[in-house]
């Protein structure tokens, strides 16, 4: 074999190589991509908003606070 045919060889593999490797990035890149879509479509329904967790808590210490306050009056008798 000549030394052309020799270095086309290689660089024909070479590049099947590349090229399969660019195929997988590209399709992982895509399937990431999906993978956040999905993410960004499930996570309101599966985590409480920071809104919803602040008037719950809200509510909870207004609910506590009534408590002391009539537990106070009930020690003040």
């Amino acid at each position: 074999m000549e030394f052309q045919e020799i270095t086309n060889a290689v660089i024909g593999v070479g590049m099947s190589i590349l090229g399969w490797f660019a195929r997988e990035l590209w399709s992982a890149g895509k399937e990431l991509k999906n993978d956040v879509s999905s993410l960004r479509e499930h996570l309101p329904r599966t985590y409480v908003t920071r809104d919803d967790y602040r008037s719950d808590i809200k509510e909870i210490k207004d609910l506590l606070i009534g408590i002391v306050e009539r537990l106070g009056e009930k020690a003040n008798r």
